[in-house]
């Protein structure tokens, strides 16, 4: 049974987990505090820190990094791709280390995960399904104005992932379904898959789309645009608006999507109605992807920590189960899903992609 080490950096943490084929035998969530990363510039010099945490957690736990077989890095802010897995190489290090596409802590997902690999002695690491990867169609590419173009950033990871594992459950290949598969986290990404392509999605990470736990979502344009140039507001604040301190933190003060279910559930008339809300935002984006795909869809899948919520995902399908059947996959396991690609390397099924 090989063994796979898959690497998942978050802004305040790194969670490291160890997998035996599927089983994980191992995981780890490792903090990091503010004044540890507050003596770091830039997230990418926190490279070598983070590596070396990781070095020192595993050795304290007695697991030889000698017998892991595969190391698998959470996929960071690169050139648009399409989805697969990818070995890492000069150029993708060179664009996760200057942002590519803006700074996050995913980017060092990979270069620690190429650090790791040479240190162990394998000959390469790999990244699988980032958030950028683009599989849209020119026309879902249009907005109205020819200086904005919409793009494709979204939860491919955990969306590729649940996708496959609904089709496999159900005796099919991802490849063969039409699917709208919904991912309900700290964002919320709704796309149409088509036969193995995201053809459509929302863009997550700017707030696109139906509001969430700390973004605002779509919000009306003028509203908007007369905000920027009132001079009440910096370009950070409105940012801020857009992400961090918008959706329920906006309304109720906390991005606890519990919390506002308990309040709604103990007769909250705001709480109530703010969970309606969601439910009927999320549910008016899988319509237009219902759209998309022409109608002819095999199951809408709702994904991510909010689907735990049996309240919320009850409002959702009341809205939506006359579309197709639904699916509900609670959680956002971005370490079983890297597992899943790591297997698939192994095992012949996916062909491993050059990134250029």
């Amino acid at each position: 049974m090989k063994r796979i080490l898959a690497i998942n950096p978050g802004s305040t943490s790194t969670k490291i987990a160890i997998f035996e084929g599927n089983e994980q035998v191992f995981i780890k969530n490792i903090k990091h505090s503010t004044e540890q990363l507050s003596a770091y510039a830039t997230i990418a010099d926190q490279f070598e820190f983070r590596r070396d945490v990781i070095i020192a957690e595993l050795k304290n736990e007695n697991i030889d990094l000698h017998s892991i077989d595969l190391v698998m890095g959470r996929g960071g802010l690169i050139k648009p791709l399409k989805s697969g897995v990818y070995r890492i190489n000069d150029l993708m290090k060179e664009h996760l280390m200057m942002g590519y596409n803006g700074q996050h802590a995913c980017n060092l997902g990979g270069l620690i995960a190429d650090s790791l690999a040479k240190v162990i002695g394998l000959q390469e690491a790999y990244i699988a399904d980032p958030v950028i990867v683009d599989e849209m169609e020119d026309v879902a590419r249009i907005t109205g104005h020819p200086d904005f173009e919409r793009k494709s950033i979204f939860h491919a990871l955990n969306q590729k992932a649940i996708a496959r594992m609904y089709a496999k459950e159900n005796g099919k290949k991802y490849e063969e379904l039409n699917l709208i598969v919904c991912h309900m986290g700290g964002g919320v990404s709704v796309g149409a898959h088509r036969q193995g392509r995201v053809i459509d999605v929302n863009q997550a990470l700017d707030g696109e789309g139906p509001f969430s736990p700390e973004r605002s979502g779509s919000l009306p344009m003028n509203q908007f645009l007369k905000a920027c140039f009132s001079g009440k507001y910096t370009q950070e604040d409105m940012q801020k608006i857009l992400v961090g301190k918008g959706g329920y933190v906006g309304y109720f003060g906390s991005n606890d999507a519990l919390a506002v279910e308990k309040a709604a559930i103990a007769g909250d008339p705001k709480a109530e109605l703010l969970e309606e809300a969601f439910a009927y935002q999320v549910a008016k984006q899988i319509g237009e992807n219902a759209v998309v795909l022409k109608g002819k869809i095999d199951a809408i899948i709702l994904t991510g920590g909010i689907a735990y919520g049996k309240p919320v995902v009850r409002r959702i399908k009341n809205y939506i189960e006359w579309i197709a059947p639904v699916a509900v996959y609670p959680g956002e396991d971005e370490m079983a899903a890297m597992a899943l690609n790591a297997n698939m390397i192994i095992n012949g099924e996916i062909e491993v992609q050059d990134y250029k």
